[in-house]
């Protein structure tokens, strides 16, 4: 073996070339770099991407592979099994090393073992960096022992450990070593919708890669960030930082997002705020690593034998935005037009669907996966969890978000329901957010018409309460928290 024999780079959810542990130290070796990516939809099994993430992975791929031609080095494309195509690759080029950043979903950590197995085996030089965590998972444990699940204990013990790491820029220059590999061509992964093209107002909203990364962190920071506090909440406000499809990719990493923040406006409350949400998602990875089963099965056991309902209508419904509750119907209608929701609204349609409905916190999940931009596989169940009372933090379990207050107090002039909900924009504040409880007239000189141009409501909010609290009533309350 020779200084010739090169490195290949395996990317995965890190599809950057700066602050990529595994790609600067491919780069520093010497050796000519192979910039890999393989599209693995059997490992997954059930979890492969959703429609809405294979969307944003190709645009994120293609910036990659225009960075790296820039650089000049070419990303060779692979479709199938990761480990035959680790294999194969190695052999075809002679590799003397494979580098990558390691993933955190129980089969990823599985069949990653496996492969650097059978690479130190052979002889080859395999290496794995964090660059995806501020924290990885088992490097944050309790005193005595075990993990976390309640989030503040969480954030102080990650304070705890000081500041983290600072990010790496790219390198300077890298040496291709690509040759005669052949590549799939990005285009016949098919990745992108055809007929329909539901894709519009994705392109619309989103730019992915790592430059669409870097410049929506800048804007955030000199838009948003300093009146986060107030307006994070409000979603017809660009006040969060929608940050959150560049960071499942890898477009842009938390310590990126950590060393901007804190180098532009110091530690504040705005930022702390902030900057928490970033390592809610830590907590997120961290409890998924030692809960493998997370996404299927509750972390309350008692949940198991929750009263769930059975009904695909009210389900239909409520994917389709169409409840009767408009801001129940708005968030569901964004998610459907750009691929996200506004982190609100998701606690909002979350305990409508898990609590005024009683369908399961299962079926959420399954419809943020295939229609979120930013379907995270830990995130997602462990948000549904949170909302569905059976997850970690999930006290009062018992919470119910009247859909009503919620959107008067959050969406005051009507901005955001009048947005995604239109047929029903001519309505006056007051009757916006219960539009049955407007007179006749009113609805009238709206150009309403209930069960016609917009749906009754498909349960009553009280109803639906009183439903929900007589089915957590038969959760032993010891165990129910």
């Amino acid at each position: 073996m020779t200084d010739q024999n090169p490195i290949i780079v395996w990317f995965r959810q890190d599809l950057r070339v700066s602050d990529n542990p595994a790609f600067m130290a491919a780069a520093d070796s010497g050796r000519p770099v192979i910039p890999v990516y393989i599209l693995d939809d059997d490992t997954p099994g059930d979890w492969m991407p959703g429609g809405a993430a294979r969307w944003w992975l190709h645009h994120s791929l293609a910036v990659l592979g225009e960075t790296l031609e820039s650089m000049g080095a070419s990303l060779v494309l692979r479709r199938g099994n990761a480990k035959t195509g680790i294999a194969d690759l190695v052999n075809e080029c002679d590799a003397a090393g494979v580098y990558w950043n390691r993933c955190y979903e129980p089969f990823a950590i599985a069949r990653d073992k496996e492969i650097k197995a059978s690479l130190i085996d052979a002889e080859v030089d395999t290496r794995s960096f964090n660059g995806s965590l501020l924290h990885e998972p088992w490097t944050i444990e309790k005193k005595a022992g075990g993990f976390y699940k309640v989030y503040t204990r969480y954030w102080h013990a990650c304070r705890d450990k000081g500041e983290p790491a600072p990010p790496i820029d790219a390198p300077d220059k890298i040496f291709s070593g690509a040759g005669t590999i052949t590549s799939d061509d990005l285009n016949d992964w098919e990745l992108l919708p055809t007929k329909p093209d539901w894709a519009q107002g994705f392109r619309d909203r989103w730019v992915p890669g790592e430059h669409g990364a870097q410049k929506r962190l800048d804007t955030f920071l000199d838009e948003a960030a300093e009146k986060y506090i107030d307006q994070r909440n409000l979603p017809a406000v660009l006040g969060t930082s929608n940050l959150s499809p560049f960071l499942h990719t890898g477009d842009i990493s938390p310590r990126q997002i950590w060393q901007r923040t804190i180098d532009k406006l110091g530690w504040t409350s705005q930022t702390e705020a902030f900057l928490k949400e970033i390592v809610w998602r830590e907590f997120a990875y961290h409890v998924f690593y030692y809960l493998p089963d997370l996404p299927e099965k509750p972390m309350n056991p008692k949940f198991a034998s929750f009263p769930w309902v059975d009904d695909n209508d009210a389900l239909k419904a409520w994917q389709s935005g169409m409840t009767g509750y408009p801001m129940v119907d708005a968030g569901m209608r964004e998610l459907w037009h750009t691929g996200h929701m506004h982190n609100r609204v998701r606690m909002i349609v979350g305990s409508f669907l898990v609590k005024h409905l009683l369908l399961p916190w299962q079926d959420g999940e399954a419809w943020f996966w295939d229609t979120l931009v930013d379907a995270d596989l830990a995130v997602n169940a462990f948000s549904w969890q949170w909302i569905g009372g059976c997850g970690a933090d999930a006290a009062p379990y018992f919470r119910i978000f009247n859909p009503i207050t919620q959107g008067e107090k959050f969406d005051a002039d009507g901005e955001y329901v009048r947005k995604y909900v239109p047929e029903i924009a001519g309505l006056p504040n007051k009757y916006l957010f219960s539009p049955w409880e407007a007179p006749a007239d009113v609805l009238r000189d709206a150009s309403v018409a209930l069960g016609d141009t917009y749906p009754e409501p498909i349960i009553a909010h009280k109803a639906g309460r009183e439903r929900a609290l007589e089915a957590f009533k038969s959760l032993p309350k010891a165990e129910a928290n």
